[in-house]
């Protein structure tokens, strides 16, 4: 996968400080990557309990639906994606401690 340089300048008019900016690309980084386990984890849950001969079968489908999962983007990088086309909302909580003052 080759090396993408950021425009940090303009992913920075979104939050206006690029420390915010990184914490709210963890954090939805975080997120992607919690939904994207659980979907795996439903997925392959059916699997379980399953003792039969045909065994090869249901290790070659939990093997194709692993590496489905593996080909999808890394969370960093969705997350960044997202912010550049705008699709992440975040808020401030300390600017609404201000308002409530």
């Amino acid at each position: 996968m080759p090396i993408k340089t950021l425009d940090i300048e303009k992913l920075n008019q979104v939050t206006g400080n690029q420390y915010e900016l990184i914490v709210i690309l963890s954090k939805r980084a975080r997120q992607i990557a919690a939904q994207e386990k659980l979907e795996l984890d439903e997925k392959l849950k059916y699997f379980e309990g399953f003792e039969d001969d045909d065994e090869f079968s249901f290790n070659e489908e939990q093997e194709r639906i692993s590496k489905e999962f593996e080909k999808r983007a890394h969370a960093t990088q969705r997350s960044v994606e997202e912010m550049q086309r705008d699709q992440v909302y975040f808020r401030r909580p300390y600017a609404e401690d201000e308002e409530e003052k």
